[in-house]
């Protein structure tokens, strides 16, 4: 049921590298498969309604040198007319700004949606979430990949889409006003600060991923381990262990608290670079404009003119190193984004390669025995537990025919558990064939595991598991069966016992109720 060979090696430490790529652009083709899918229509929406915001953000942006120059001319008429025209703007730009966050939500929860159906699909299919936890244990916590990660990979790429989508158009249009502005010197200057601090966010970013990876798995464990508590009450209070079971709660939050002081450790880092890097760029600003004017380029404009013209330089060279900043300050987001990456798609990795390694061997197997009259066939099948060597049964040959009992004895460990393992499917023999003549279910053969599974549902559910409906179309009729089959084992006896008493005690509260009342 899948490959035994592969395991993580050692030196194995997730990083941004083209592993990184080929695995983000492996899950962007599960979020936007095509160009007329709903996640790439929404995000075409957002690049849109984010780019028409930016050319509102310019106008209100040079709308102070607007101002500037009406005020010093104290012109009323037209301060009228553009406090007007700055109201409308001011509008625009609302509007605009919630349409955009809105619609980021929107990519948020549709790609949250198809990333878990697309790891649900493969995790339910063919005993893939078995395989995974017996034969692949170093893929650790898959429930909380495809919970946690899932939802915060996708809230960081919602929050992020608009920035990413809009940055590249906002960079060409900023440049070029800057260099009209300031000359060749000012764009210059803004590009060079991006490349330093770009490298050095790149430098302090190594190592903060593989311990953010190394928390979001001790988180898994710990949470883990309240949930086998939860499940297990009962058993751990007649065995009174919540001294020990205390202690080891304990030591695993100790291991995620000792995982996140580290992270914080190398966090810390991070952010003194990043927070540098944001107020230098305001200084910056001010240094590219001080070039044109203390060289003499502006010596011929009055003070009025010359204070609205560094009012509007001063927007474009700000805004300029603001969408430097900001992706500068995206490297914190890209921390989390390439950690629940990897995580999410080591995920997705393992459960297609055991989907292509079960499909192999069920093309390899089909021709290996002829057609037997009966419901499985061992031939010379020698069991051991997966990720192991030991023996557990050797060179067994069985034949399982309908109307024959068959009663396997032996000690505790023996292979008895594992003998039905192979034959239900769950386990592949170290050596030999299984062929499986007669399909599962209940037109077949039926397998009852030692512990038994309660799911959600209703009583009805509960005794069909695991299908979801025997006979869709008869009604009443099928109730009546089942009403029939827990007549025949006693149950009913229980269930009315339980309903009257039930009755009773909620007529009891009724009548207490209305004493008061009256009372």
């Amino acid at each position: 049921m899948g490959m035994r060979g592969h395991r993580m090696e050692k030196g194995d430490r997730p990083r941004l590298d083209r592993l990184f790529l080929r695995r983000f652009l492996t899950l962007q083709s599960v979020l936007f498969p095509r160009w007329m899918s709903e996640n790439t229509l929404m995000l075409l929406t957002l690049l849109v309604v984010a780019l028409t915001g930016q050319l509102v953000v310019y106008q209100v942006g040079i709308l102070p040198s607007q101002f500037y120059g009406v005020l010093s001319d104290q012109d009323l008429g037209g301060f009228r007319r553009l406090a007007v025209f700055a109201l409308m703007l001011i509008f625009a730009i609302s509007v605009l700004r919630s349409m955009e966050q809105y619609i980021s939500k929107l990519v948020y929860v549709n790609c949250r949606k198809v990333m878990t159906e697309h790891l649900h699909r493969a995790y339910f299919n063919n005993l893939v979430y078995y395989t995974l936890s017996v034969e692949h244990p170093y893929v650790d916590n898959p429930d909380q990949r495809m919970t946690q990660d899932v939802e915060r990979l996708c809230r960081e790429l919602g929050s992020v889409a608009s920035k990413l989508l809009t940055t590249p158009f906002t960079l060409v249009y900023y440049s070029y006003q800057c260099a009209v502005s300031t000359g060749w010197m000012g764009p210059l200057s803004i590009f060079g600060y991006f490349v330093i601090g770009s490298l050095l966010n790149r430098l302090l970013m190594g190592p903060v991923i593989p311990k953010l990876i190394q928390q979001e798995k001790l988180e898994g464990d710990f949470r883990f381990k309240h949930v086998e508590i939860r499940v297990n009450a009962e058993a751990a209070a007649f065995t009174r262990a919540g001294s020990v079971e205390h202690s080891r709660t304990a030591r695993r939050l100790q291991h995620l608290i000792s995982a996140q002081k580290e992270l914080m450790n190398q966090e810390l880092w991070l952010y003194f670079g990043t927070n540098t890097f944001d107020y230098l760029g305001g200084i910056l600003s001010y240094m590219a404009i001080a070039v044109p004017i203390f060289a003499g380029v502006y010596k011929d404009l009055s003070s009025a003119e010359l204070s609205e013209l560094i009012s509007k330089n001063a927007f474009v060279s700000i805004y300029l190193v603001s969408c430097f900043s900001q992706i500068i300050d995206l490297s914190s987001s890209l921390c989390d984004v390439a950690g629940y990456t990897h995580r999410i798609a080591e995920l997705d990795e393992v459960m297609g390669r055991i989907l292509q390694g079960q499909k192999n061997e069920e093309e390899e197997g089909s021709d290996k025995l002829e057609r037997f009259d009966g419901a499985f066939v061992l031939d010379d099948v020698t069991i051991t537990a997966p990720g192991t060597d030991d023996t557990l049964v050797r060179n067994l040959t069985l034949h399982v025919k309908k109307g024959h009992n068959i009663l396997i004895t032996g000690e505790t460990g023996s292979g008895k558990s594992s003998i039905l393992r192979v034959l239900a499917g769950l386990w592949l023999p170290k050596r030999g064939n299984v062929c499986v003549f007669t399909p599962f279910g209940p037109h077949g053969v039926l397998f009852l595991p030692q512990k038994p599974f309660l799911s959600d549902g209703s009583l009805r559910e509960q005794i069909i598991y695991p299908l979801k409906d025997v006979y869709p179309n008869s009604g009443q009729v099928d109730d009546d069966r089942i009403l029939r089959s827990l007549d025949m084992s006693g149950l009913v006896r229980h269930l009315v016992t339980w309903r009257n008493a039930a009755f009773g005690f909620f007529s009891s509260i009724l009548s207490a109720t209305k004493i008061c009342s009256s009372g």
